[in-house]
């Protein structure tokens, strides 16, 4: 790649495709493309084609993804399932007929499987079945690591897979119908203070002024899925962007690679960091009813590292903070 690449993002409109694009643009790479809703609909073949034929892309980046917490994958597994192996499997095609330099496609880890040892290594991807819930969009995402590994092997066509964890950050979706758990956390929380005003204001205090106790102030209770025992690992999402670019700039083999910021926390310990940094204070329910998800997530990070000198920078609290501040005082609940 150079600064005059031809750069087309998928989802470039989307969560962390708003970071990549303002990285790849600080970088000083000038020809980059968006491709996402309402503009260009990537199930549809005459919307893809025609996307390629307008942007002539030397490189892609494959961000565009049907995504959502369990329980949107308990609700939507056939829309998961299709509309992100589609997008997938035609782009990349696409891409190959066009002869396009290089592909990077975006997969999960929910491709890997339940049980996976923790740290996940990419070598154990193949060593069973993805947990349940997410099994349905974790294949179809998985299935882009067959496409690029075959379309390597008998075409040459350069297509790389990056294997990313949960993101977050500015900018998430805090949707409670398609959130993934951090921003479902803090919206929840917000929402149980008595709104944004009130909850920026107790925020403020506990984070930056720190210059008096906290008042004693009721709040509702709140309800979380699950037991509180499974772990997850999180990606602050300027970091997921750096990492993508890294790849893009300089990974150029078959082999998948994982991104993330290596370490695991509790949904218990997860949900108690939140409330410590809003200063929520009241009760906290667990409906054992609803499912866990996968038991463990924790990635080896080690081959990032090695091969495009990937390493995430931002401690797991400060990004928490930029976060909850970002939702609280720039965005409504939606």
């Amino acid at each position: 790649m150079n600064k005059d690449s031809k750069i087309t993002v998928t989802g470039g409109k989307g969560f962390l495709g708003t970071h990549l694009i303002r990285k790849l643009r600080k970088k000083g790479y000038i020809n980059v493309f968006i491709a996402d809703l309402p503009e260009y609909n990537l199930i549809d073949i005459q919307d893809i084609r025609r996307m390629y034929d307008e942007s002539k892309p030397d490189v892609v980046i494959h961000l565009a993804a049907k995504v959502g917490g369990i329980g949107f994958n308990r609700e939507k597994p056939a829309e998961l399932f299709y509309e992100n192996a589609m997008m997938g499997i035609q782009l990349i095609h696409e891409a190959y007929l066009r002869k396009v330099e290089k592909f990077v496609a975006l997969g999960t880890i929910c491709a890997y499987p339940k049980f996976t040892p923790v740290p996940f290594k990419e070598e154990h991807l193949w060593n069973g079945y993805p947990e349940e819930t997410n099994a349905p969009y974790g294949l179809a995402k998985k299935m882009m690591l067959v496409q690029s590994q075959a379309y390597r092997q008998q075409y040459g066509f350069n297509s790389i897979f990056l294997l990313p964890v949960n993101l977050y950050g500015p900018g998430d979706n805090f949707s409670f119908k398609s959130s993934h758990v951090i921003p479902a956390l803090i919206r929840k929380i917000v929402e149980a203070m008595g709104g944004k005003k009130n909850a920026l204001e107790r925020f403020r205090d506990v984070n930056e002024r720190n210059k008096r106790p906290a008042r004693n102030q009721r709040h509702k209770p709140i309800v979380v899925w699950g037991t509180g025992k499974a772990t997850r690992e999180f990606l602050y999402v300027e970091d997921a962007a750096e990492g993508i670019l890294l790849a893009t700039e300089g990974y150029n083999k078959p082999d998948p690679v994982n991104l993330g910021a290596g370490f695991e926390i509790s949904i218990k310990d997860l949900v108690d960091l939140i409330a410590k940094l809003t200063g929520f204070k009241d009760e906290i329910i667990w409906d054992n009813s609803k499912p866990d998800g996968q038991p463990r997530r924790m990635l080896d990070t080690s081959k990032a590292q090695k091969e495009f000198g990937f390493k995430a920078n931002t401690p797991f609290e400060e990004g928490l903070k930029k976060t909850i501040d970002w939702y609280i005082s720039t965005r409504s609940t939606r």
